[in-house]
């Protein structure tokens, strides 16, 4: 009896738990997988699109590298019986397709023409060492320059069928520039327009519209008169030519010099000495020489080297206002180069506090993403003056620093070699002799700062290389020591020739290879730069099309190098133009090189591979 009440009452208490909040019990385990359903029918298929339209034909791919390969085509030797400097500028007339030389190895100069409308390379020969010295080409017609001026050329140029050619005086006296309409058979005198002492070189912009003169305006040889450097600027619009040149000077940074010398404006004379009688005082405008003019593409901007200086010189057409840049110096603890002309070795090393003053000669202009870029062969120049004395000790006491019995009496110079300076400590690691750059020739107006007479630093000639500027004057690139690399690499012994003799090494201690002629065409879709070398007489070219990715592609020289041989060739670049494919008469892009010593013509045929 008392188990059936038990039960029920555990029941009871049970069913009461379950009603309070206890915990959950745990989950149970997954129940197996099912089976998987029978897969459905598919569906009908749907309609099939249609056939989309087909792409256009893509343009055919450019090869990665495009090399250049130039062939002389044409060669003309002016006054073989005095050749030097009968062919140092030269100009080009599409319409006719004649080459204007400047010759000034005659008295009076003249400008030969030269047709160049037929050119049979395959008369052209090329001898045992493969130099081509013989000619196909000739001066059909000679304009005598002293039939409409006297005085000394200096530079032609050509626009349409208007010709300029700058003729300079006696120092003091203002020059002139001739113009003269060049159509097809004829040349007819237009007039003269006076500018500003010593025009050293006249240029167009690319409408036409102006002629820009560099007015160099070196002193006479004692410093007796020393002109200031100008600008001039003439109005050529439509054919018309202005009587009068609008004249820009430096007169407003006569104050100045202290700022510019900062930027690297070098200015060297002889201010404070007496010579003749006269105490000498040369200003900042007396002191700024133009050399060379390139206009921008555009024709808004005149770049003008001022190569002594060290500098550039920006002019605004429209403003008609100046600007001056110094270019700054070259640290050769950077790169290397060879010094010594004595060492009788290619020796290339680095230097640190040796500097060298770009001083271009040439400049040149391009536009990339519709940007002004300058390009500058880094010739450098030093200054050194005589005048005539009858012994060395009237020269002295006239205040000459030195008598040579060819030159005359030395009135100033601003050259020494480094072995006759005093070097600071800093130089202790150099012998300052011939196996390093005792030779070298070095500036006396730089690196004594303290003026203790030691030099704490050197500075030389020339960058040995070119340069890409932007419109600021900022450097974009330099070619650093490719130059001289380039050329010991090609030429050996016969490296750092000089353009009158056959002598390896001679050149060394003295600016190198000396790039000076400069040109820069478009070739396909690349732009090209040729840089004239002036003593080694080679050409090299480089693809700059764009300012920041400079590249070398080929180099071209037509000189014979052997030792200790009568000099052959093409000698001294001194002048160079670039004619388009579109201009020229052969259809393929040509080069035309003015070679000062040999007084020879070449023309070079400039193929893509």
């Amino acid at each position: 009896m008392m188990n059936k009440l038990i039960l029920p009452l555990a029941l009871s208490t049970l069913l009461i738990g379950c009603a309070l909040d206890g915990d959950d019990g745990s989950n149970g385990k997954d129940g197996a997988v099912g089976a998987q359903g029978q897969t459905g029918t598919a569906g009908p298929a749907g309609e099939k699109g249609n056939t989309g339209d087909k792409g256009e034909t893509g343009a055919t791919g450019q090869p990665a590298t495009i090399q250049l390969v130039p062939t002389l085509v044409g060669r003309a030797v002016l006054n073989a019986q005095s050749p030097e400097g009968a062919a140092e500028i030269v100009a080009y007339h599409a319409q006719s397709q004649r080459i204007f030389a400047l010759n000034s190895s005659m008295s009076p100069a003249t400008i030969e023409i030269i047709n160049i409308a037929q050119l049979d390379a395959d008369t052209l020969t090329k001898n045992t060492e493969g130099v081509i010295t013989n000619t196909n080409l000739q001066s059909d017609t000679t304009i005598n320059l002293s039939e409409f001026e006297t005085g000394d050329a200096n530079s032609v140029a050509i626009s349409g069928n208007l010709m300029a050619v700058a003729v300079a005086k006696e120092t003091g006296t203002a020059g002139k520039i001739l113009f003269f309409e060049i159509a097809q058979d004829s040349v007819k005198f237009i007039k003269s327009v006076t500018v500003g002492d010593l025009p050293d070189m006249v240029t167009f912009t690319p409408d036409g519209n102006k002629a820009i003169v560099a007015n160099e305006g070196e002193p006479k040889g004692d410093y007796s008169v020393d002109p200031e450097g100008s600008i001039a600027i003439i109005d050529t619009t439509n054919g018309e030519i202005a009587d009068t040149a609008t004249m820009l000077d430096f007169n407003a940074f006569d104050t100045q010099q202290a700022t510019l010398e900062a930027q690297g404006v070098v200015f060297a004379n002889p201010t404070g000495r007496i010579i003749k009688g006269k105490t000498i005082t040369t200003t900042v405008s007396m002191d700024l020489e133009p050399e060379y003019v390139s206009v921008s593409k555009d024709g808004r901007y005149a770049y003008v080297s001022l190569q002594e200086n060290n500098a550039m010189a920006i002019v605004d057409l429209e403003t008609n206002t100046l600007a001056v840049k110094g270019f700054g110096f070259k640290d050769w603890s950077n790169w290397t180069l060879d010094a010594s002309d004595k060492d009788d070795k290619i020796n290339f090393a680095s230097y640190p506090g040796l500097y060298g003053m770009y001083q271009p000669d040439s400049l040149a202009t391009y536009q990339w993403q519709g940007a002004n870029f300058i390009i500058s062969a880094n010739e450098g120049d030093g200054r050194e003056y005589f005048f005539d004395s009858q012994d060395e000790a009237t020269c002295l006491a006239q205040g000459g620093i030195d008598f040579d019995e060819d030159d005359g009496c030395l009135a100033y110079t601003d050259e020494s070699r480094a072995e006759d300076l005093t070097l600071s400590s800093n130089f202790s690691y150099l012998n300052n002799d011939d196996q390093d750059i005792g030779r070298l020739k070095v500036s006396t107006v730089l690196g004594d700062a303290n003026n203790d007479n030691q030099y704490e630093e050197l500075y030389t000639y020339g960058g040995r290389s070119f340069s890409i500027w932007d419109h600021n004057g900022h450097r974009i690139y330099d070619s650093g020591d490719d130059v001289g690399k380039i050329t010991a690499a090609i030429h050996g012994e016969a490296f750092n020739n000089d353009e009158d003799e056959n002598s390896g090494d001679t050149r060394s201690d003295a600016k190198g290879a000396e790039p000076e002629a400069l040109a820069v065409g478009e070739i396909g879709e690349r732009t090209y730069a040729f840089i004239g070398l002036e003593r080694m007489g080679g050409i090299l070219v480089y693809d700059v099309t764009n300012p920041f990715n400079v590249t070398m592609n080929t180099y071209m020289i037509n000189r014979g190098l052997q030792k200790d041989a009568d000099i052959s060739g093409d000698l001294a670049p001194e002048g160079m133009v670039f004619i388009s494919a579109q201009n020229s008469p052969t259809g393929n892009p040509l080069l035309v090189v003015g070679n000062e010593i040999s007084g020879s013509i070449s023309v070079w045929s400039i193929a893509q591979q």
